[in-house]
Parts: structure tokens; C-alpha cells; sequence
């Protein structure tokens, strides 16, 4: 073959592998320009996610909440939304989510989720977030505006940042950058299955992990100790991940799920005296006494599930937040994985119908995973001087019947809801 056949060879495989990825890039709406003029919510019911619900307007400058109810600030050349008839949310937020770490499952190559090894602390998941994930639309069409970004895995699997869901790259994308240390707690349950190995390995190997955990800490300690006495020869990015933890700065979210589970980790948050969030929490129902003299808030993860035991209400799963709530522990709702996230809100209605009030279940998806998270200065309700992260709906936005969101904004930034979804709909819906 002659070179110039060759070369125009070579460039015609090279654009029929890029084509593809150009069709891709398209599925997924450009990020809104800052906020250039101000904006008045008008006429709307307002659900602020403090508990109160009130009839009035919303005024938006440079980003942020400026008024709330009666507005009696003065300004010109506003853009108006009437709202008259829709309700006005706070944006909903997703804890412990992996959006935009995975596209797809059954491709390795599109899943940043976990790492090799059980000892990864400085696994940072917000330089693999990837704002062009098909996933993140269909997630801001029910109402999810920022999501907490978690590492996957076994033991302890990294660091999670906040994000907000329309940006061009992850550092435009960042809320919060690496909030918090994320730790899965090995299962505590030996299995007699004849596809299992023998009891008596499975008991050594479940000590042996627990074991690791502690030692791990103490590492981390006698790295902390040498280096405050100025004695470190050597930085090990694997303990000064776990600094701030051991500071008491940041939390260590510890995924747990069974009682036995949950007595462990609590009993390791009092041994290391550090601030823990127990995440998964299905038996946290049965410890919340412990749970709350220690100041532990609960992520509960897949309400919409089977209950762990069969000794359980069939409703269980259903009732967990209302029980933890009327405990008096500060709980929120997670689906934890990626695509499914966009049930949260969904879920958060469940709860409404089994214990807890429509305002209650609204803090499950906003102001309490807010303050879990550390931002319930910036978002998580409508209020002056919080960043103006809002939803118009038509409907109830936590019903999946008559849920509508029309609107969104991010920081005042009216966000384009389209997705591949509802373009699809609308290709198919008069065919």
C-alpha cells in the first residue's frame, strides 16, 4: 500500500472512533453562564425546607437567596418566572453517590469507582468525576443538584468532595473538596454454605480485618506523633489522608449496615476518639440510644428495599427514617450507587407516608444531609444568603405521580434539564 493511501487510511479510522464520541458529548447540555441579571420566583409556594411553607416571591442576586416571601427590595430590570400555582423546592442533594465515576457497569474502563487494596485514604474520587456523564441529566430532571462524590471498595476506600451537577470539568464542578474519609466496615457474620470456606477460616479472616482497622489507625497515629515532633523523614500520602481524622476535623463515614456491624464501628469511633457518620444503617433502628449519645447522624441508604430480617415488618425498610428521626437522630436518605439516584426524591416521599411529615421528609433530601455534609451554610434551604440552588415544580416534587420539575437553578444559574431520556420520549411519543 502506498504511503498517501496509507496516511488517508489512517485519518478515516481515526474520525470513525472520534464520531462516536462526539455524538456522546452531545447527549449531555452545556453548562448555564453565571448569573448576569436578577431574578424574582414570583407568586409560588414556597416549601423553604426549614419546615415552613409560605406563599410568596424569591429574589436571586449574583447567585445567592437575596429576599424570601414578601420582597421589598427594590430592583431593576429583573427577569420574572411567574410560579403562581407551582411549589418551590430547596435543590436536593446526594449523599455518598458515585455519579460520574461509572457509565457504565459491565465496562471496566468507564468505572472509577474502587481501588486495589483495603488501606487507600488518599484515593481522592473528585479528579476521576467526569461532568459528562450521560447519568448526571437524568439526575437534575427529578431535582438532584449537587451530589457527595464517595469511593467504592473495601476498608478504607478514599476521600468524597461535594459537586455540583452543571460544570464543564470538575474543578468548576467542586462544592466542597474532600469533605470527608469514607471506611467499609468488613462483614462480622460467618456463613456454614458449602460454597463457603470452613467457619473457622471465615472467623480468623473477619478477625484479621477488624484487626487491620485498628492497626491502620495506630499507624497513622505514630505518623501524626513523628510528625508534629518534627521528626518525619518521609510524607506518606496514606496517613495524611488520615490527619484531619484523627484532627477531628473531618468525619470518617462508616459504612455499616448489620447491629453487630454497628456496635463494632461505634466502638472503634470511641477507641480512636474521632467524629463518625454511619452510613447504610439498616439495624441502626435497634441502636439509636448509642447512636445519639454519641452524636453519630445516619445516611440511610435504599429505603426502597426488602427487610434485612425476617423477624422484621414487611414495612420496615419504609418506617427506618421515621423511627430515626423520632429518636431524635439527624438522619438523610441515600441510594448510595450512580444511576438510580434519580428515585431519591421518591423515597424521601415513602417516608412521608410512613411516620413523617411532607416538611420532615423534604430535610431527609436537603437541609439534614446538608448539615451531614457541611454546607448547610451554603444550601440545603431557601433562605437569605444561601446559595440560590431552587427547584419549580408542578407537581409534589417527593410523589412520583404528579412530580414535574420545570425549572432549576445552580447558584442562580437557570440549568438546561434536557437529557437523553426525554429526547427519546419525544422522538418515540408520536410514532
Amino acid at each position: 500500500m502506498s504511503l498517501p493511501k496509507l496516511v488517508a487510511n489512517s485519518w478515516l479510522l481515526l474520525l470513525s472512533l472520534l464520531l462516536p464520541l462526539s455524538a456522546l458529548a452531545q447527549d449531555v447540555p452545556t453548562p448555564a453562564p453565571p448569573q448576569s441579571r436578577p431574578i424574582i420566583l414570583q407568586g409560588g409556594i414556597i416549601h423553604t425546607g426549614t419546615g415552613k411553607v409560605i406563599q410568596g416571591d424569591i429574589l436571586i442576586i449574583g447567585g445567592k437567596i437575596s429576599d424570601v416571601g414578601d420582597i421589598r427590595t427594590r430592583v431593576t430590570d429583573a427577569t420574572t418566572l411567574d410560579c403562581t400555582g407551582k411549589h418551590l423546592y430547596p435543590g436536593l442533594i446526594a449523599p455518598t453517590s458515585q455519579i460520574g465515576l461509572d457509565e457504565i457497569e459491565s465496562v471496566r474502563g468507564t468505572d472509577d469507582r474502587n481501588e486495589v487494596g483495603l488501606v487507600n485514604p488518599n484515593v481522592r474520587t473528585i479528579i476521576g468525576y467526569n461532568t459528562d456523564s450521560r447519568v448526571t441529566p437524568t439526575l437534575r430532571s427529578n431535582g438532584i443538584l449537587l451530589a457527595q462524590i464517595a469511593p467504592g471498595g473495601q476498608g478504607f476506600a478514599g476521600t468524597s468532595s461535594v459537586v455540583q451537577l452543571d460544570a464543564w470539568n470538575w474543578e468548576d464542578a467542586a462544592y466542597l473538596v474532600d469533605d470527608a474519609l469514607h471506611l467499609y466496615w468488613p462483614h462480622m457474620v460467618a456463613y456454614n454454605a458449602s460454597w463457603m470456606p470452613p467457619l473457622e477460616k471465615q472467623k480468623k479472616n473477619i478477625e484479621k480485618r477488624l484487626a487491620q482497622l485498628d492497626n491502620t489507625m495506630q499507624q497513622a497515629k505514630a505518623y501524626l506523633k513523628t510528625k508534629n515532633a518534627g521528626l518525619l523523614k518521609k510524607t506518606d500520602l496514606r496517613w495524611e489522608a488520615l490527619i484531619p481524622v484523627l484532627n477531628r476535623e473531618k468525619s470518617l463515614f462508616i459504612h455499616a449496615n448489620s447491629e453487630r456491624q454497628i456496635n463494632a464501628a461505634l466502638a472503634f469511633m470511641l477507641r480512636h476518639e474521632i467524629k463518625m457518620v454511619l452510613v447504610g444503617g439498616a439495624d441502626a433502628w435497634l441502636l439509636t440510644g448509642p447512636l445519639l449519645a454519641n452524636g453519630v447522624p445516619v445516611v440511610l441508604a435504599k429505603s426502597h428495599s426488602l427487610p434485612t430480617s425476617e423477624d422484621d415488618d414487611i414495612d420496615m425498610p419504609y418506617k427506618r427514617a421515621g423511627l430515626l428521626k423520632k429518636a431524635g437522630l439527624l438522619v438523610c436518605l441515600s441510594m448510595r450507587d450512580f444511576w438510580n439516584q434519580r428515585n431519591l426524591p421518591f423515597q424521601a416521599g415513602t417516608a412521608a407516608a410512613y411516620g413523617l411529615s411532607k416538611a420532615e421528609a423534604l430535610q431527609l433530601v436537603t437541609l439534614n444531609t446538608a448539615r451531614i455534609l457541611g454546607i448547610a451554610d451554603r444550601t440545603g434551604s431557601i433562605e437569605p444568603g444561601k446559595d440560590a440552588n431552587i427547584l419549580v415544580c408542578k407537581g409534589d416534587l417527593l410523589d412520583m405521580r404528579t412530580s414535574l420539575v420545570e425549572h432549576a437553578f445552580i447558584q442562580g444559574r437557570k440549568i438546561d434539564l434536557g437529557n437523553k431520556q426525554k429526547d427519546l420520549y419525544k422522538k418515540y411519543r408520536g410514532r
